[in-house]
């Protein structure tokens, strides 16, 4: 990596093994600022997901199918809360291996009202089960993002099914890889041992500490890969994992012959607003703190976003000859996507620029590359969340430098900014973009495969005609 020892890499840098202190040091202490900043900030990216991202997405399909998917978002989000509770908060935030954590926190275990999670800052926490209900909301709108790539055309008893063994194969192992770490009191606390050994065999036995420490972390992580609020492990994650589903599904009954338009760009605007209020959430909550690191990242949500709306507008608006409503809302939604792995590391004309390069990048994706190989992704979840992720990861590691404004990467063996070295940092930004697409996009084309099997995938061509609301939920959207 770029930097000596990046022990600050962002969202999930605060896992669950971070949480007693040496008995040479003091009792990290709950504050109370944090923890009601934290828990605001959970139930706006809850907002996000639903009413959110269903609204915006089932504003996008035709009105037979509008019940559908926003049955298929909110299933997903009750599924997976469940399964968090269960499991998945230990198999992402516990120690185990690099790829995936254990269960001594299955049936959150030992997780209570007193239980601590580090922040940022060294001995300053937050309440554990805050921290396990902010992560429960990723862990859910992650997989709610791949809906709408087989919107329309996929049976509510697959999605049924793909979505647990999505969240568990897929999503909680890349968690773990880019996100779990010892955390900043540990490294703390083994640093400040190691400077009070008084002899060699005390620092050999230290050092051998403070190894271990740093050793405990996810893979991806180790690499030194940087990742503030989720570019990788949920929109590159769920992006490739849709664009494999669409593949594999195939287009929907008419795709390229019938018009498909969206029945009601009004409900996704209201959607697209929300995303973008939840937000703030989503990013400058995965500060942790409500410090000038969570005005940093809401300031970046702010200006990126706007930039990244206005580059897809304008860029539309020169090559078609009209802007439409559509492409500000992907727009914003490419910016928010882009900046969210880099909101709490940029400064804010860096995150500008980014929206304005992802705005008009993801346009050619979403109409330029998608018109020439084929593919029916319904909403395009590829080519805003796939191609957004990579260019907000790849630009973090650009944008992170103090140099240009950045604010660089803490290494807490030095309580110090640590040294910017651009070929490093690619490298390792690298790794984690690759890492989750071969992870994500294999894994996910095995998991398709095995629903089909046990289930089938897809939907008949007379119930696709008809729409799945009447024929999958017996409802409609609409009775006029």
């Amino acid at each position: 990596m770029t930097f000596k020892r990046p022990y600050s890499a962002g969202l999930a840098a605060l896992a669950v093994g971070m949480f007693a202190a040496t008995a040479a040091c003091a009792e990290p202490t709950i504050n109370k600022g944090d923890n009601a900043w934290m828990l605001t900030s959970t139930v706006l990216v809850l907002l996000m997901t639903i009413p959110g991202l269903a609204l915006f997405y089932g504003g996008l399909v035709r009105s037979k199918n509008m019940l559908s998917v926003l049955m298929q978002v909110f299933y997903t989000v009750c599924i997976v809360i469940v399964i968090w509770a269960l499991y998945g908060y230990s198999l992402a935030f516990t120690g185990g291996s690099d790829f995936i954590g254990g269960f001594s926190k299955a049936f959150l275990m030992g997780v209570t009202t007193d239980s601590k999670a580090a922040t940022f800052s060294v001995d300053a926490n937050i309440s554990e089960l805050v921290y396990v209900c902010f992560q429960m909301t990723f862990a859910a709108i992650t997989p709610a993002l791949i809906v709408g790539a087989f919107a329309e055309r996929m049976k509510f008893s697959a999605v049924a099914l793909f979505i647990p063994l999505w969240v568990t194969l897929i999503y909680f192992p890349i968690a773990h890889m880019v996100w779990y770490w010892a955390g900043p009191d540990a490294i703390s606390d083994a640093v400040k041992a190691l400077a009070a050994a008084g002899d060699a065999a005390a620092k050999a036995a230290a050092q051998a500490k403070l190894d271990e420490v740093n050793a405990d972390a996810g893979w991806i992580f180790k690499k030194g890969a940087i990742d503030f609020a989720g570019g990788t492990v949920v929109h590159i994650n769920a992006g490739i994992a849709g664009l494999v589903g669409a593949l594999l599904i195939g287009k929907r009954v008419g795709y390229g012959r019938e018009l498909m338009a969206p029945h009601s760009l009004t409900m996704s605007m209201i959607g697209a607003s929300l995303l973008w209020v939840g937000w703030f959430g989503f990013n400058a909550g995965s500060n942790l703190e409500a410090s000038g690191g969570a005005a940093l990242a809401m300031t970046n949500s702010f200006v990126a976003t706007a930039a990244a709306a206005l580059s897809w507008m304008f860029a539309e608006w020169i090559i078609k000859g009209h802007p439409s409503v559509l492409g500000a809302l992907s727009g914003a939604v490419a910016g928010l996507v882009a900046v969210t792995p880099a909101a709490g590391y940029s400064g804010p004309m860096g995150a500008i620029v980014l929206g304005l390069v992802v705005g008009v990048v993801c346009l050619f994706f979403c109409t330029v590359v998608k018109n020439a190989l084929g593919y029916d992704d319904s909403l395009d979840v590829f080519g805003v969340h796939c191609i957004g992720g990579i260019i907000g990861a790849l630009g973090t590691g650009i944008l992170v430098n103090p140099a240009l404004g950045g604010a660089g990467i803490m290494d807490y063996t030095t309580g110090k900014i640590a040294d910017y070295d651009l070929v490093a940092q690619m490298t390792s930004q690298s790794w984690g973009v690759l890492t989750t697409l071969v992870w994500s996009g294999v894994g996910s084309a095995i998991l398709y495969k095995v629903v089909d099997v046990i289930v089938g995938l897809r939907a008949n061509v007379e119930t696709e005609r008809e729409g799945l609301d009447i024929t999958e939920h017996t409802e409609r959207a609409y009775n006029m």
